[in-house]
């Protein structure tokens, strides 16, 4: 596939088949997701893969909160039947790690604050994820970007072994796209921002 056509193509799918994702296509998904930019090269990041009943089960269990776990809405049981969760995490620690080494300007072992305003090892994690979302594309899959619920976060950890200094940035369903009607998201109601509102030229 094109690539203007891949990313006019990406959409976020929020219903699937039962259909398993072939391994060796999900393989090659967490690889294009290690081709990722990342600052000083570091790598921050590791992904998560549930692709077992059980797993998909317990993710579930964890995530959602109590208030929605009876009474599932469009979106939830939507989303439920993906077969594949992937999990991108994003390890701050990694990144001062590599900003105290010699080639950043830093004397070995010296800490202090890292040269930015934004915190990189969740952009780079962000831009991990997007690999995953543009190669389920170009694979004739489907995926979805969503948000853990802060409270939730703590249980997740829990269930599945999560260490300490790896923070979850968010969750990718990946399956193949259900044919049927599939939840509506925030495009259908919002539209797409036309390029000459969000483009700014020399100044704002």
């Amino acid at each position: 596939m094109q690539f203007q056509d891949v990313v006019h193509q990406r959409r976020m799918v929020r219903r699937y088949t039962p259909e398993p994702v072939d391994p060796a296509v999900l393989t090659r998904l967490l690889e294009n997701a290690t081709r990722a930019p990342s600052a000083g090269f570091s790598q921050g990041w590791a992904f998560l893969v549930l692709d077992t009943a059980d797993d998909l089960a317990r993710f579930w269990d964890a995530t959602t909160p109590p208030e929605r776990a009876g009474r599932p809405d469009a979106w939830l049981r939507g989303m439920r039947t993906a077969p594949v969760v992937i999990v991108p995490l994003a390890c701050e620690d990694a990144y001062r790690r590599r900003y105290a080494e010699p080639d950043k300007g830093r004397r070995p072992g010296q800490q202090g604050e890292l040269p930015w305003s934004v915190p990189y090892w969740h952009v780079d994690a962000g831009m991990a994820a997007l690999l995953i979302l543009l190669g389920a594309v170009d694979a004739g899959l489907g995926a979805c970007f969503f948000g853990v619920p802060a409270a939730r976060v703590g249980e997740l950890r829990a269930r599945f072994g999560i260490p300490d200094d790896h923070e979850p940035v968010g969750a990718v369903t990946v399956g193949h796209p259900d044919p049927g009607p599939s939840p509506a998201g925030s495009p259908a109601r919002r539209g797409r921002r036309p390029l000459e509102e969000v483009v700014h030229r020399g100044r704002w």
